[in-house]
């Protein structure tokens, strides 16, 4: 099971040998590989990465190529990324809404 309460939408494969790595997400500790994206860190252990800021849609990302803004995510410090296309980091602290806009699509 996952962060969200439900398995990981992505399963991996191949390339299991590289470095792990830990980060967080909405406050729950995850695990993933070095090289690994946000986007695949995140939906190795959860089936969404967000919820759309005006409905109860879950979002996974769509184009995986950084052009669609469907994958936006926060850091816990405030600035935003593309989880497609941005690298996993250990340590990473993210979050799934800004906290600092209304209305929190987490909720």
């Amino acid at each position: 099971m996952s962060a969200a309460g439900s398995p990981g939408r992505l399963r991996r494969l191949a390339e299991t040998g590289r470095e792990p790595l830990s980060f967080h997400f909405d406050g729950v500790r995850l695990h993933a590989l070095a090289g690994d994206t946000v986007l695949t860190g995140v939906l190795l252990s959860a089936g969404h990465l967000r919820k759309a800021e005006f409905g109860p849609e879950r979002r996974a990302g769509f184009c995986l190529m950084g052009a669609c803004q469907d994958c936006w995510i926060w850091q816990e410090d405030g600035p935003r990324l593309r989880a497609c296309s941005t690298p996993l980091r250990e340590g990473m602290r993210l979050l799934s809404g800004s906290p600092h806009y209304w209305p929190d699509p987490r909720s």
